[in-house]
């Protein structure tokens, strides 16, 4: 298969490409250029730029010897055929190929999947596979948006990926970074203004999306988003950190890209979705565009303070930014409010945060929003990427904030390997080069110094850090952690029974404080009674006639009455 070579470039006089060791000129129209020739599939390239050193292409598919090498043409096949998934409301499962697997590799995470249908998610949340620098990393500092990273198999193998999720009932979402680029092997300023120096930020300029210039480059992320959604088939994406994207245009970058996903969508016969991490709570950015001044079109968001306040409360983590969280009053207003800071005084950021969701909307309900126990942030982010239920923790703990949110009235997701009580950490970790990798290190020893948070930090560099966030599957037959798969699968189970009943409306959901140490939470067909402590606490309005009581912990449970005397939980169905 064949295709054609373009490059822009505006303020350049020469451009060439250097093909398979042969220099070629390249013919200018306007501010791009194009290669007369046509390319075969596999063939490598580079382009010179006025005559000097040759550089990959911004919009390469395929760099096969990282990020300084040189680009590969890869034609992306037709994906198989497949009706599309509604994402909202669905059990999503957040996983980083390079760790998921001993191989860390697209092929070996395929065989995987069995394990994950059976588990009852829906669907696989992919962290970033743009090229990064090295062979290891989170990710999120990719310089090849267009490229898929050389050592999880390349662009065919992710194709391969996404067909065989496909094939067994599963979408795929992939983690995209939008809000800036990695600072090793980053090239686009060569080409032309990729970047806004007026904004700064703190990986260096901001992506161009309203300074001179700067429709180009807004093209580039919408024909970025179109090759993974349409060309390559994936379900919808993840969009990191939204809040640093810097745009004082008339339409904001995610108001286009949503009307254009939208487009899409209907062109393409299945559904398509956004998915934003914002920390802004604010509800406008899962409100469709054009409804309010703000409204950015997204399908969902996660929530943090949804996150904050069952780790604080079942950790009894109360520093840095879980400093407003920890109470059972906070959990409650999570889970019925979905912000906590809505509008009020946050101590953390020293300004009033948020603004609040309005119960009734007909623009977003609670599916519009995604919980979740664990995510890479929220692990990876700590001294030593432990998780919660590590350093001897009650494991009852993490039932019990399983229950509260896989049965809750959002989307919930899984981290990979929480659904077993995962030994393994998931620490930061990367592999830059000798001019960089030092200021990595250092600086996330400083990060932890100016959040207060102490203990021995894994050097992000480190094979060794690297390799410790490799799951061990062996161990999901261990009795603690297979007890601990139980529990998941059958929560799962139970949250697909009410499927059909379950509403999505926040108004169905009520959340009680018997106790400092305990909740009630009450929803259509289910109600789960969840404590931290071993101070007793009795729940006495029980639903009537259940069809099942499901204990974690050693609970006293009657017909009329149930005392939680232990960490743990309740769970029973209607």
């Amino acid at each position: 298969m064949t295709s054609q070579l373009t490059v822009w470039a505006p303020n350049r006089t020469t451009v060439q490409t250097l093909l398979d060791g042969h220099l070629l000129d390249m013919t200018r129209d306007g501010e791009w250029w194009a290669l007369p020739q046509p390319v075969e599939d596999g063939q490598r390239y580079q382009f010179v730029l006025d005559g000097g050193n040759p550089l990959p292409d911004p919009r390469s598919r395929y760099q096969p010897e990282g990020v300084h090498g040189p680009s590969q043409v890869y034609v992306p096949r037709e994906p198989a055929p497949w009706d599309g998934l509604d994402l909202k409301g669905r059990v999503l499962y957040e996983m980083h190929i390079g760790t998921f697997t001993e191989q860390g590799t697209f092929t070996a995470a395929i065989d995987r999947l069995d394990d994950l249908v059976e588990l009852g998610v829906e669907a696989v949340e992919v962290m970033p596979v743009a090229q990064i620098p090295g062979t290891r990393g989170w990710g999120y500092d990719g310089v090849d948006l267009y490229a898929t990273q050389n050592t999880y198999g390349g662009p065919a193998s992710f194709q391969q990926f996404i067909d065989a999720a496909h094939a067994k009932g599963l979408g795929v979402i992939l983690d995209v970074v939008y809000n800036h680029l990695g600072p090793e092997g980053n090239y686009l300023a060569e080409f032309g203004p990729y970047f806004n120096h007026h904004h700064p930020t703190p990986w260096g300029d901001a992506v161009n999306f309203d300074g001179d210039g700067n429709e180009p480059v807004r093209q580039f992320v919408i024909d970025n988003a179109h090759q993974w959604l349409v060309e390559y088939g994936v379900d919808g994406l993840r969009l990191d950190a939204v809040h640093a994207l810097v745009d004082g245009s008339e339409t904001h970058i995610l108001a286009e890209l949503s009307t254009k996903v939208a487009e899409w969508s209907t062109q393409i016969g299945r559904p398509l979705t956004l998915i934003a991490e914002s920390d802004l709570n604010q509800p406008d950015m899962v409100t469709p565009v054009g409804v309010t001044e703000g409204s950015r079109g997204m399908t969902m968001q996660w929530d943090d303070d949804i996150h904050h306040s069952l780790h604080a409360f079942f950790t009894g983590e109360t520093d840095g930014y879980y400093s407003d969280f920890g109470t059972a009053e906070t959990l409650a207003k999570a889970f019925t409010k979905v912000f906590v800071h809505d509008g009020g005084w946050s101590s953390f950021r020293e300004q009033n945060w948020g603004a609040p969701v309005d119960p009734n909307s007909t623009h977003y309900d609670a599916a519009s929003f995604v919980s979740f126990f664990e995510d890479h942030d929220q692990v990876g982010n700590r001294t030593a990427g432990d998780r919660p239920g590590h350093n001897g923790a009650d494991p009852n703990i993490q039932a019990a904030a399983a229950a509260l949110y896989l049965l809750g009235p959002f989307t919930p997701m899984i981290f990979m390997g929480e659904e077993w009580a995962a030994s393994t950490p998931f620490p930061f970790f990367s592999d830059l080069g000798p001019d960089l990798g030092p200021m990595v290190t250092t600086g996330r020893r400083q990060e932890f110094e100016k959040m207060g948070w102490q203990g021995v930090i894994p050097d992000p560099q480190s094979v060794t850090t690297f390799k410790s966030a490799q799951l061990n599957w062996a161990e999901r037959r261990e009795p603690d952690h297979a007890h601990m798969l139980a529990w998941y699968q059958t929560l799962l189970d139970i949250r697909s029974s009410l499927h059909q009943r379950s509403s999505h409306d926040l108004s169905s959901t009520s959340m009680e404080t018997p106790s400092p140490d305990a909740v009630v939470m009450r929803r259509p067909g289910v109600t789960v009674i969840a404590s931290r402590s071993e101070v007793p606490v009795t729940v006495s309005d029980l639903p009537e006639n259940p069809s099942s009581t499901l204990v974690m912990g050693h609970q006293k449970v009657t017909e009329t009455w149930i005392t939680l005397t232990c960490p743990g939980c309740v769970v029973i169905v209607a």
